[in-house]
C-alpha cells in the first residue's frame, strides 16, 4: 500500500537483511513518509548462503525501487562471509547465532591475556555470534577452506557490494569492486576498535593465522558508490545501529529490541570497555557510540510458548495476563539455543518451580514472557553500570507486538516504557541513512515516520528478577 506523495518527491530505499528474512521500505526522503514496502523469508538455521540474502532482496524489491535515488542496507550483525580471490563465496556464512565457536573464543581470550586485554582493544569480549572467534574456528576446523580465503565481510557488507555490482565474474559481478562497510557494524567484528577507529589487524592476524583483505570503512553519511543502474548507495550498517537510527534514538535513550534475538543499546558519547564481556562496546551510525547486551533467545520464546500451549500469540497473550506477577513462582530460564549474555553457548532452557499448585497454562504463559524480560532487563542494569544514561526505555521489535509483553515489560525492567508505532525500524533506519549520505547534510534529516508513541508503566516487581536469578545461578553457577 502506497501513501499519498507529493509529486516529485525524491525517494530513498532502505534494506533490512535479517536472519529470518529480507524487508525493504521506499520512503519518502525530505519526510520519511512511507511510500511502499516488499519482503522475503530466509530460511531457518545458523549458517546460510550469501546468495539466498541477493535472491530474498531480489524478490522483496521486485517493482519497488522505480524512482528511487538512494539506497542503504542494515544487515545482522557478526555474520561471516568469506571469500576467495575471485570473489566466489568459500562456505556458507555462519551467522551470529552460530555457537560452534564458543571455543575458540575462550581460547582467543586466553591468549590475548583475559577479557579486559579484549575490552581494551576492541570494546567487547569475544563471545561465539563475534565474527572473529568464527575465523579462528574456520581456520582451526576447515584448513582447507581457510587456505582458499582471500577476505572477509559481513552480511550487510556483502549485500552492500552486490548492489554495487561486486561479486564472483561467474555470477555476472565484478570481483574487483572496493567493498565497503561502516563504523558500526565494522565495531561488532572483534578486530575493530571504536575508540582507536582502526582495524586491529594483529587480533584478525591472531585469530585466523595470517591477514585477509577486509572492507574500508566509510563514514556516517559517506556515500558508498552507486549501482550500475545510478542509485547512490549508502554506507549501511548493523542492524541495530539501524534500528537506532530508524526510532530516532538519541543521547539518553535506551531501546529494548525483541527480535529473533533480544538487544538493549543505548546512544552514548563515549566509547565503552567492559571487561566482564556483558556489554559489547560497538560503534553507532552517527558518530557516536552504542554500548550494547544481546541475548540469543527473544521473540522465539514466544513463539515455543505458544506452540506447547496450543495456542497463537493472542492466546499466550490473554493466558500470560490472566496470571500473576511471578507465574505463581515458576521461573523459566528460555535458553532454547545456548545464551549469549549470560555467556553459556550450550546451555538449555529449563523450568523450575513447578508445583501440583501452580501447573496452569497461564503461568507457563506468564513464565515465558517475563523470563525473556529478566534478560533483558540484566542487560540494562549492566549499561547502567557503566555510566550510560537512560532517560527514556524504548521498546520495539516484533515481539513488542505482543500485548502481555508490553503490559509487563515495565514491571520487569523497573522503568516506564514507550513504545513508538510498529514499524520495520533497521528497514527504515536504513532509508533514513540513504536520505542522509544523498543530502551530504551534517546530520540525518528528521523524519516522524507516525503516530505518537504510547507510554506505558506498570509497578516494579523485583521479586521476578529475584526468582529468576536464582533459578539461574542454581542452574549454572558462575
Amino acid at each position: 500500500m502506497s501513501a499519498s506523495i507529493g509529486e516529485g518527491a525524491v525517494l530513498v530505499a532502505g534494506v533490512d537483511c535479517s536472519t529470518q528474512s529480507t524487508k525493504v521500505v521506499v520512503r519518502d526522503a525530505a519526510t520519511g513518509g512511507f511510500v511502499r514496502e516488499g519482503r522475503a523469508p530466509h530460511p531457518d538455521g545458523t549458517e546460510v548462503h550469501p546468495d539466498v540474502w541477493w535472491s530474498a532482496f531480489e524478490r522483496a524489491s521486485d517493482g519497488l525501487l522505480d524512482g528511487v535515488s538512494a539506497i542503504a542496507v542494515g544487515g545482522q550483525q557478526h555474520g561471516m562471509v568469506v571469500l576467495d580471490d575471485a570473489g566466489a563465496v568459500v562456505r556458507p556464512a555462519l551467522l551470529w547465532n552460530d555457537t560452534r565457536s564458543a571455543g575458540a573464543a575462550e581460547d582467543l581470550i586466553a591468549e590475548l591475556g583475559g577479557p579486559a586485554a579484549w575490552a581494551d582493544a576492541v570494546g567487547t569480549v569475544p563471545v561465539a555470534s563475534i565474527t572473529v572467534t568464527k575465523l579462528r574456528w574456520l581456520a582451526r576446523h576447515e584448513p582447507d577452506n581457510a587456505a582458499r580465503v582471500a577476505g572477509v565481510m559481513l552480511p550487510h557488507d556483502w549485500l552492500s557490494w552486490r548492489l554495487l555490482g561486486g561479486g564472483a565474474a561467474a555470477s555476472g559481478g565484478d570481483p574487483a569492486v572496493p567493498a565497503v562497510t561502516d563504523r558500526g557494524d565494522a565495531s561488532g567484528t572483534g578486530y575493530w576498535s571504536p575508540a582507536g577507529g582502526a582495524y586491529r589487524f594483529d587480533l584478525l592476524e591472531r585469530a585466523f593465522g595470517r591477514r585477509v583483505e577486509v572492507p574500508r570503512v566509510l563514514g556516517p553519511a559517506e556515500p558508498a558508490g552507486h549501482t550500475p543502474g545510478g542509485m547512490l548507495v549508502g554506507p549501511g550498517t548493523g542492524d541495530n545501529m539501524a534500528a537506532a537510527l530508524g526510532v530516532g534514538a538519541r543521547p539518553g535513550d535506551v531501546v529494548v529490541s525483541i527480535g529473533t534475538s533480544g538487544t538493549v543499546f543505548a546512544v552514548h558519547g563515549e566509547p565503552t570497555a567492559d571487561p566482564s564481556g556483558i556489554v559489547a562496546g560497538f560503534a553507532d551510525a552517527t558518530g557516536r557510540f552504542l554500548p550494547l547486551v544481546c541475548t540469543l533467545n527473544a521473540a522465539r520464546v514466544l513463539d515455543v510458548a505458544a506452540r506447547l500451549l496450543g495456542t497463537d500469540h493472542d492466546g499466550l497473550d490473554d493466558l500470560a495476563l490472566a496470571a500473576e506477577p511471578g507465574a505463581g513462582g515458576l521461573v523459566l530460564l528460555p535458553y532454547l539455543e545456548g545464551e549469549r549474555t549470560p555467556n553459556l553457548p550450550n546451555a538449555t532452557a529449563s523450568l523450575s518451580g513447578l508445583r501440583l499448585v501452580n501447573a496452569t497454562r497461564e503461568n507457563l504463559a506468564r513464565a515465558a514472557i517475563e523470563g525473556l524480560l529478566c534478560g533483558l532487563a540484566d542487560g540494562l542494569e549492566a549499561l547502567r553500570a557503566l555510566g550510560v544514561d537512560a532517560k527514556r526505555v524504548l521498546l520495539v521489535g516484533g515481539g513488542a507486538r505482543s500485548r502481555a509483553l508490553r503490559a509487563i515489560a515495565p514491571a520487569v525492567l523497573e522503568a516506564p516504557v514507550i513504545v513508538p508505532p510498529a514499524g520495520e525500524y533497521v528497514a527504515d533506519g536504513a532509508a533514513r541513512q540513504a536520505a542522509w549520505a544523498l543530502s551530504g547534510a551534517a546530520d540525518p534529516p528528521a523524519w516522524s515516520l507516525g503516530s505518537e508513541p504510547t507510554l506505558v508503566e506498570a509497578d516494579p516487581t523485583p521479586a521476578v528478577r529475584e526468582a529468576y536469578a536464582a533459578a539461574r545461578d542454581a542452574a549454572y553457577p558462575s
